[in-house]
């Protein structure tokens, strides 16, 4: 038992100091919110440290419902500066856009999420599984909805409650049918089933899972969610949803993949198949015609998911890793695009999102600007960005996996999503000058900012041969 809380401790942490942190904003009022964000950045660095140790290399944990290894490890530490970078983005933003300071409920919600997450990457059954994406989701309506004000937060609180309702619906049918045909939930034991032969109702069970397992990651077609409530949640919310939840959903997706239906490869290969070229053609394609930076974000989100379901439809070690070191990159292009979203402000402070605002953005804030366009080519994967190595990595597992045809489709169609990222770009730096935004004096989003832009820049090369050793030692404790 004392192994097993150990390695559970980053976990452990995370949910004892939000319900430590929630009576505190209980009895401070929207006074504390303050402090609580910034003991909840403290509380997200403990919960990292505590990642150096059993929790990264314990084994199993509560006999088998829980796995502490490096690849859980490799998750939890992005999922961690997400969640962080999230907390950071929203006092300033809260306060300039609806005139009230941050509530304190925000950074616990957070850490709740951020603990869901946590279960969720480190899963060994299907229950614990369950449990973890319900702890992260029930988080995750509340701060969508957040602007209680707002119209547009109210509706996409709503629109992913119950779109997230229905998932959860079809995900837990699958898990029925799993356990129902292979008399458990432990991944190891599903396994064993999956091995001893083919089983139509194990064929239906894994059908559904990944299409519940599709709508977390948002991959089409069950990514329909996805552009309202980016546009409508609050944008530090947005910028979270993004990065850290999609980071521990495609965790989950390649741990039940690999681990629970690893025998089964060649059937949910197809799926998976199907789902990232569809997700890269379509994200591609919707993203075309939108003039809501949300909304392009959003298609872009569903877009790079396919580019990252690539390395998992290999289903070897170095596609696990090239699936790793992708959504390293994204979540840090990501992240930088939603900080340059947050200055896009009228002389009000107000909010703005629309693309054509962005119009001469080079002349008023040049700096701006550059980072901006350095975000927008990385994520098209144009070189020698570092975002062009994230796609390199996933294509050349597909490649060296024998999925050479599946592999030039994909290349063929992200020529597809060049377009529409090179068309931010050239309204920044050839469209007549827009009404120039307010100044912004955060020094907290300009260096995030500067940081995320120098990491997605040629300078992130030189952190391949560090994240590539990480990346596949995470992807090996997998097999």
């Amino acid at each position: 038992m004392i192994a097993s809380l150990l390695m559970t401790l980053p976990e452990e942490i995370l949910g004892t100091a939000a319900l430590l942190l929630m009576l505190v904003a209980a009895w401070g009022g929207p006074g504390a919110a303050r402090l609580i964000s910034w003991a909840s950045v403290a509380v997200l660095i403990g919960a990292g440290i505590a990642l150096f140790g059993p929790s990264s290399s314990g084994g199993e944990a509560y006999d088998g419902l829980y796995r502490a290894d490096a690849f859980a490890a490799f998750s939890k530490v992005l999922i961690y500066i997400a969640s962080g970078v999230a907390i950071l983005l929203a006092p300033s933003f809260f306060q300039r856009t609806s005139g009230d300071d941050l509530r304190p409920e925000y950074p616990v919600l957070i850490l709740l999420s951020a603990a869901g997450m946590g279960m969720m990457v480190s899963a060994g059954d299907l229950l614990t599984l369950y449990v973890g994406l319900e702890l992260q989701s029930l988080a995750a309506y509340v701060l969508a909805s957040f602007m209680r004000r707002d119209t547009r937060s109210a509706e996409a609180g709503l629109k992913y409650f119950v779109l997230g309702a229905l998932a959860s619906g079809i995900l837990l049918y699958g898990i029925s049918l799993v356990y129902g045909f292979s008399g458990t939930t432990l991944f190891s034991s599903i396994a064993t089933a999956y091995g001893a032969g083919h089983s139509t109702g194990l064929t239906f069970g894994l059908v559904f899972v990944f299409a519940g397992l599709a709508f977390k990651i948002s991959a089409v077609p069950f990514h329909m969610w996805t552009p309202d409530v980016y546009e409508g949640a609050p944008t530090p919310v947005t910028a979270f949803f993004a990065s850290a939840p999609k980071v521990a959903a495609m965790a989950m997706a390649v741990r039940v993949a690999i681990e629970a239906m690893g025998p089964a490869t060649d059937q949910w290969r197809q799926i998976v198949i199907f789902a990232s070229l569809a997700s890269i053609i379509f994200g591609a394609v919707a993203a075309i015609g939108q003039t809501n930076i949300k909304r392009l974000l959003a298609y872009s989100s569903i877009n790079n998911v396919g580019f990252a379901l690539v390395g998992l439809a290999t289903g070897t070690a170095e596609g696990v890793s090239a699936v790793l070191v992708y959504m390293t990159i994204y979540i840090v292009m990501t992240l930088g695009s939603f900080l340059i979203v947050l200055q896009m402000r009228d002389a009000d402070g107000q909010p703005v999102e629309t693309i054509a605002s962005l119009s001469g953005l080079s002349k008023t804030r040049p700096l701006l600007a550059w980072a901006m366009l350095v975000f927008m080519l990385s994520l098209a994967g144009i070189p020698p960005l570092f975002g062009f190595y994230a796609k390199f990595a996933v294509f050349w597992a597909a490649v060296n996996a024998g999925l050479f045809p599946f592999a030039v489709v994909g290349i063929a169609a992200s020529t597809i999503g060049a377009y529409y990222y090179l068309r931010v770009v050239k309204t920044m730096f050839f469209d007549d000058q827009a009404a120039a935004y307010a100044p912004s004096d955060d020094r907290v989003e300009g260096g995030m900012i500067a940081v995320a832009a120098l990491f997605v820049s040629p300078l992130g090369y030189f952190a391949i041969p560090l994240l590539s050793a990480w990346s596949m030692t995470a992807a090996k404790a997998l097999f």
